[in-house]
């Protein structure tokens, strides 16, 4: 492939637009304490107003762009919440309404209607915020719900990692999900054998808005399920535009382990990495189990930062069967989601059921 092929296929390139953004968790934003987040290179307010209720605005005061995030929250006339802006005071309402300009003297006549600040639908689903990222510039509502996810998910996690990874999302959405990078960049002694490398053969089947490898029981070399016991098997999924999760049961036990990625920019991208469970083992190794998950981002981070030494060139970049399968897919499955959009038709998922050979 060619690297003005590469550029034409929009790999690194742009964002997946009318889909569902990871936020934060429902327990980050507390009512009344309004968060500063930016995404896909716009800064968003994320709030919980007072009466529990979230919201999203940009966070450009339409005045003078000072950020509506450093404001504090004001009660309306009608009892309805807004946010105040620290510059001048005007304020703005859940839905991105002008309530209040209270420099203007009595008798100026002045059409609140005509200043907004711009809204971002947002959602809860499962102690997860989500955030509506529209291709269209005024934004447009959410046609289907936030995504779901198996498992334990909608308590209290175990661990909670947040790292910024210096990468257009594409890079480190590949980059988690490739099979084949494990022996070379994880080498703790805890994880696998020591320059242990079997043949892999995994079962795929399409998954909403992306594709699972089906329920297996984990690798003979990877040491670190063992302490789960009863026989553990996993399931692997990943759905657009990047959330990738792995879903463990061993005997009545299960573990939930959740990484979403979030753009804040087209070089740099945030994971979040959230884990779930209720078995006994990680509860008591929390502290070790927290320490190995940062561990494993930073390294994984690192790696980035030397790739990031070659990207500067804007090389051809290629992709080799069995290995690199699961990152051809992705770049698929951002094709057809963007063509189903601009057609305005149902996505069709391009995976199709397969079992993938590699070593790692």
């Amino acid at each position: 492939m060619s690297g003005a092929a590469d550029r034409n296929q929009g790999f690194a390139r742009g964002f997946v637009t009318d889909i569902w953004y990871f936020a934060a968790l429902s327990s980050d934003l507390k009512p009344g304490r309004p968060a500063r987040q930016v995404i896909m290179g716009e800064p968003v307010l994320l709030a919980r107003a007072p009466d529990g209720s979230l919201f999203a605005l940009s966070d450009i005061c339409p005045h003078r762009a000072a950020p509506l995030s450093a404001g504090r929250f004001a009660c309306e006339a009608d009892g309805h919440a807004s946010i105040e802006c620290p510059y001048h005071g005007w304020r703005f309402t859940a839905d991105g309404q002008c309530a209040a300009i209270p420099s203007l003297a009595e008798g100026q006549d002045f059409d609140l209607a005509r200043v907004r600040s711009p809204r971002y639908p947002v959602a809860e689903s499962q102690g997860l915020v989500f955030i509506w990222m529209a291709s269209e510039p005024r934004g447009g509502e959410p046609d289907r719900p936030p995504p779901t996810f198996p498992g334990l998910v909608g308590g209290r996690p175990k661990i909670v990692d947040r790292q910024d990874f210096d990468a257009h999302i594409d890079h480190a959405v590949v980059g988690l999900m490739d099979p084949a990078h494990g022996p070379f960049v994880h080498r703790q002694w805890w994880w696998r054998s020591k320059g242990s490398r079997h043949e892999k053969a995994k079962a795929f089947a399409p998954g909403p808005d992306g594709f699972i490898m089906t329920r297996h029981p984990p690798s003979r070399n990877s040491r670190a399920y063992v302490l789960l016991g009863g026989a553990p098997t996993t399931e692997i999924g990943f759905r657009l535009p990047g959330l990738r999760w792995e879903h463990v049961q061993a005997g009545s036990r299960q573990l939930l382990s959740l990484a979403c990625l979030t753009p804040i920019s087209a070089t740099r991208t945030r994971i979040t990495q959230i884990l779930w469970s209720d078995h006994p083992a990680v509860s008591l190794l929390r502290p070790w189990v927290g320490i190995a998950a940062r561990r494993f981002l930073k390294q994984d981070g690192d790696m980035v930062n030397l790739q990031n030494q070659g990207l500067a060139y804007e090389p051809a970049l290629l992709w080799v069967d069995d290995a690199d399968r699961q990152a051809k897919w992705y770049q698929s499955l951002k094709r057809e989601w963007a063509a189903s959009r601009r057609e305005g038709r149902a996505f069709v998922n391009p995976v199709t059921p397969t079992t993938l050979r590699w070593v790692s």
